[in-house]
């Protein structure tokens, strides 16, 4: 009697560890569903119009954003020339997805707004599909507050990358012995040497250097575009500097 008690005892030990078992193992696949049931891999939306690709993604539990737009010989109008993150990413559901649009071809003629007051300026260059990229203002007591001395790319310009025009504007000359050095980086080296000239700053030779080209953005970081050649990555002195006609600026161009 002894004995069939503890046979007894240890069959349903041995049932109650088999239902903790299969609860342990209902548990830890209930656990995986839930983490990785809430992820996705990212699609290759390179190539794809951004209509098809905000619809992929949204069935995906994904959200897109158009982070940037770009003039493209290669892509036509409308299709995704970048992504981040990359594909075959996997990330958690509601993700941020980052694109770049191609705008196709340059068509449009670059206005010269050398001359005019900056908020004008800036109307005619949105009526023409373009905007305002950075704004430099300078202090230069022979022109207007708010006219624009330079502008980058000049005007009737060819060839360039973003639908973006970078102006520098006269500010008021509360120091006429000298003038605020801006920042001319992002600057194509042409329209920084003018830009400076006007104002009499003497500038140097350039000195050229080589740029690696950056790997695709992870995560949720956009790709960085590689430096466009000619275009300035570092000067001396540095913006904020006082300057006058005596100060020989150096400038670094991407090659």
């Amino acid at each position: 009697m002894k004995n069939r008690s503890i046979v007894t005892f240890f069959q349903v030990a041995s049932v109650l560890m088999m239902l903790v078992a299969v609860a342990l193992l209902a548990a830890i696949a209930t656990m995986h569903f839930a983490i990785h049931g809430a992820e996705v891999q990212v699609p290759s939306l390179k190539g794809m119009t951004v209509a098809d690709a905000r619809s992929q993604t949204a069935g995906l539990g994904l959200n897109l954003d158009v982070d940037n737009r770009y003039y493209s010989g290669d892509v036509a109008a409308g299709y995704i020339l970048t992504q981040s993150p990359a594909p075959g990413t996997v990330v958690r559901r509601e993700w941020r997805m980052r694109v770049a649009e191609s705008l196709g071809p340059q068509k449009v003629d670059v206005p010269d707004t050398v001359g005019q007051d900056e908020r004008l300026a800036g109307l005619e260059l949105r009526r023409l599909g373009l905007e305002v990229g950075a704004t430099v203002r300078l202090p230069y007591g022979n022109a207007k507050e708010g006219t624009v001395l330079a502008q980058d790319p000049p005007g009737h310009a060819q060839g360039i990358a973003r639908p973006s025009i970078n102006l520098l504007v006269a500010a008021p000359d509360d120091a006429p012995d000298g003038y605020v050095m801006p920042d001319m980086t992002g600057w194509q080296i042409q329209s920084a040497q003018g830009a400076l000239a006007k104002v009499g700053i003497k500038v140097a030779p350039p000195s050229f250097v080589n740029m690696p080209v950056g790997p695709m953005g992870s995560g949720d970081a956009f790709p960085k575009l590689p430096i466009i050649p000619g275009a300035v990555t570092a000067q001396t002195p540095l913006p904020g500097s006082r300057v006058d006609q005596s100060t020989l600026v150096k400038l670094t161009v991407a090659r």
